[in-house]
């Protein structure tokens, strides 16, 4: 196996390695909570969605580019080029807007009770499904394209104009105008939540800090503070340091894609989309990290069910002798 393949199949293996069992885990959390609670706090199912779309990201292209590095598998054809990379476009952008979504709610959550910021939270609380349904109808539109122009290496695309090559696959735009504006299209649809989300978390850093103060204010006068608010703070939190994750991944990911749409013949070599599908894919595979360890409901069941699962086996060990 040529060396640049094994590092390719190695750093797609680690982000499957990873990023499966962190999204399963955090989606098991939530069903488990779902079950014992009937119910869901709108921040948590937006979680939850989240979760699911990066587990479509990492399990359907990392975990298949693995298998095709290392030619265990491969699925690449022209009709599995078409399906993976559909699925990948649609899913990386639902994953973008979930975690926007996620920020703008945490936005208002911090909003003083009765304000009209608040009313504004429960009334996206209400359409929350709505919210997910108009997600997946825009994102699965805007990646129609990747049914129109890809296609398996089988075919002779080295010499095409106006394509990109993604390793496995080409992506054969019909003009140099529709390769751009496809390419526009999905900066347009990344750097809008990007600069939304980042308003966002700009927003909720604000409110920390004033909190903070504020607390330090009322310790310096009385010895006993509340704790009110505390789980609230932490939540935030977690969505800052999502949002972080996700502006300094993605900002990368985006700034070599414009320079992919640069470049006037296909490249030879698929280096350049093999780093924007690495850095897309790390935010998937790291952000269940971030919210297991940030997430009490999460890491508190999590804890359960390792806890118990000894005490199963040791009672099945006693009834046996």
């Amino acid at each position: 196996m040529p060396s640049e393949e094994f590092v390719r199949g190695m750093l797609y293996l680690s982000l499957t390695v990873v990023g499966v069992p962190g999204n399963t885990a955090v989606i098991l959390a939530f069903l488990l909570a779902l079950y014992q609670e009937n119910r869901l706090l709108p921040a948590d199912a937006i979680i939850l969605h989240l979760a699911c779309v990066n587990l479509l990201v990492v399990g359907v292209r990392c975990l298949l580019e693995t298998l095709a590095s290392f030619s265990l598998a491969n699925v690449f054809g022209d009709t599995g080029c078409k399906a993976v990379i559909f699925v990948y476009r649609t899913s990386r952008s639902l994953s973008i807007w979930l975690t926007f979504v996620l920020s703008a709610y945490q936005c208002l959550s911090i909003a003083p009770p009765g304000s009209r910021w608040a009313s504004v939270r429960v009334l996206a609380a209400h359409y929350l499904g709505l919210v997910f349904l108009v997600l997946w109808v825009i994102n699965t539109c805007m990646s129609s394209a990747a049914i129109l122009f890809s296609l398996g290496t089988q075919n002779d695309s080295s010499l095409m104009s106006h394509g990109i090559n993604v390793q496995f696959c080409y992506v054969r735009f019909p003009s140099k105008l529709s390769k751009q504006a496809n390419g526009a299209a999905q900066v347009g649809r990344d750097v809008v939540p990007m600069a939304l989300m980042t308003l966002a978390s700009l927003i909720i850093l604000v409110f920390l800090y004033k909190h903070s103060q504020q607390v330090k204010g009322l310790r310096s006068s009385s010895s006993s503070s509340g704790g009110s608010g505390g789980s609230e703070q932490r939540a935030a939190k977690a969505v800052v340091a999502l949002v972080t994750l996700y502006v300094v991944l993605y900002g990368v990911d985006n700034g070599l894609w414009v320079y992919t749409l640069t470049v006037r013949k296909t490249m030879g070599s698929s280096m350049i989309s093999d780093l924007r599908i690495f850095f897309s894919s790390l935010y998937a595979a790291l952000s269940p990290l971030v919210i297991i360890a940030s997430n009490r409901k999460v890491n508190g069941r999590l804890r359960c069910v390792v806890q118990e699962k000894p005490i199963q086996d040791k009672a099945k060990t006693l009834s046996a002798m």
